[in-house]
C-alpha cells in the first residue's frame, strides 16, 4: 500500500475513474458486437453508425487509444460491406 499522502490520494482517484470508466467500455464492447453479430443489411447499418459514433467518443475522451478505435471502425465497416 502507498505511504506518501500523494500517492494514496492517486489510488482513490484511480479507482473511481476506473468505477465510472468500466460501464462506458462495457457499453463500447457491447454496441460493436451487436453490429458484428447482425445479419440484416439495414439493421447492421443502423448497428454500425451507431457503435462508430460511441467509439469516436471514447477515443476524443482518451479512454481508448485512437488507433483501437480506428482497427474497431474498420473491422466493422468491413462486415457492413460484405453483407
Amino acid at each position: 500500500m502507498p505511504q506518501h499522502k500523494s500517492a494514496i490520494k492517486r489510488v482513490r482517484q484511480n479507482e473511481k475513474r476506473r468505477k465510472h470508466n468500466q460501464p462506458q467500455r462495457s457499453k463500447m464492447k457491447t454496441l460493436v458486437r451487436k453490429a458484428l453479430e447482425t445479419t440484416d443489411k439495414e439493421q447492421a447499418q443502423d448497428a454500425v453508425r451507431e457503435a462508430t459514433s460511441y467509439l469516436d467518443k471514447m477515443a476524443a475522451k482518451g479512454q481508448v487509444h485512437k488507433n483501437f478505435a480506428a482497427r474497431r471502425k474498420s473491422k466493422l465497416a468491413q462486415h457492413l460491406n460484405n453483407l
